[in-house]
């Protein structure tokens, strides 16, 4: 997988100069817009099947502070999936330092566009298969 990288912008950054800790979030779901491209299962995509996946979880670790206009790689992964929940791990580091910026978690569901959950296996095992196989590696 291509990592997924963020130029830092000026509006990011607080007062102290380093960028806000909410924009993580922020870029936690940059990348796993572009992870879900990836795999042939982008947004436009799943919203054309039916499906949405809100965020039910998120956790984040902060290790270093950035700074405008420093660029972060984000590296995503599957660290479980069970056919009802996703659970996607990320790893920020800087680019031109390798330094580490933070670790994160986010857990995801799926629904339909109603707002009832779905089950992949059943209703979309395409999609199910695809995320068994990044689940595995």
């Amino acid at each position: 997988m291509k990592q997924y990288i963020h130029k830092v912008q000026y509006y990011e950054t607080d007062k102290m100069g380093v960028v806000h800790h909410s924009n993580y979030i922020r870029y936690m779901e940059e990348a796993r817009v572009d992870f879900l491209e990836q795999i042939g299962w982008g947004f436009d995509k799943l919203e054309q099947a039916g499906i949405v996946s809100p965020v039910v979880g998120v956790q984040v670790r902060y290790k270093q502070p950035c700074r405008f206009p420093e660029t972060i790689a984000i590296t995503v992964h599957i660290e479980k999936y069970n056919g009802i929940l996703l659970h996607i791990g990320y790893e920020m580091k800087h680019t031109e330092t390798g330094v580490l910026v933070c670790t994160a978690h986010s857990e995801h569901c799926f629904l339909d566009m109603a707002g009832k959950p779905i089950r992949l296996k059943h209703d979309f095992p395409l999609l199910d298969n695809v995320l068994k196989q990044y689940a595995a590696k």
